[in-house]
């Protein structure tokens, strides 16, 4: 019964949570609009999404987060020192092509994300076959190490919560 009102919960919560935060007020009219979309786009949109992705939240999740946020910290404070040090003539940009395990669209646009909220890199594209993500690095001297790094810091973490 609940799958039914509920048919994405993440989805429905997510959608409340960022409503909320662009009205920037709590109202009870705020409020109100944010339940009605929260509920309603899921239900419109549900037939969209017949293969639903299991999610683990918990300590998988928990873990991807906070390692996100702390490279996305450092890799400002890196980037920045790249640009300020007046090195930025000596940068060794690189085009990784990163193997990919991930299967699930989602759980491989979260890796696609994720690497673009880092600063010093981007990613530009994917492989037709869906096994392959092209991503730009401002700075990386051992591209096998940085591919290393990814898979091992992000799609790894990826695999647990996409289970």
């Amino acid at each position: 019964m609940i799958r039914r009102i509920l048919p994405h919960p993440a989805l429905s919560a997510m959608l409340v949570v960022v409503w909320m935060l662009l009205v920037n007020e709590l109202t009870f009219g705020a409020l109100f609009l944010a339940l009605v979309f929260g509920i309603l786009t899921p239900l419109i949109t549900s037939r969209f999404w017949p293969d639903r992705p299991k999610v683990r939240f918990g300590p998988a999740m928990i873990g991807y987060f906070s390692i996100v946020l702390f490279d996305v910290i450092v890799a400002n404070f890196q980037v920045a020192w790249l640009i300020l040090s007046r090195r930025n003539r000596d940068l060794r940009a690189q085009w990784l092509v990163i193997p990919l395990e991930l299967r699930s669209p989602e759980a491989i646009t979260a890796l696609a994300g994720t690497i673009s909220l880092t600063p010093g890199t981007v990613s530009c594209d994917i492989s037709a076959c869906g096994r392959a993500l092209l991503v730009h690095a401002i700075d990386a001297a051992d591209p096998e190490a940085e591919i290393a790094r990814i898979k091992s810091r992000y799609e790894a973490r990826l695999l647990k919560v996409f289970a």
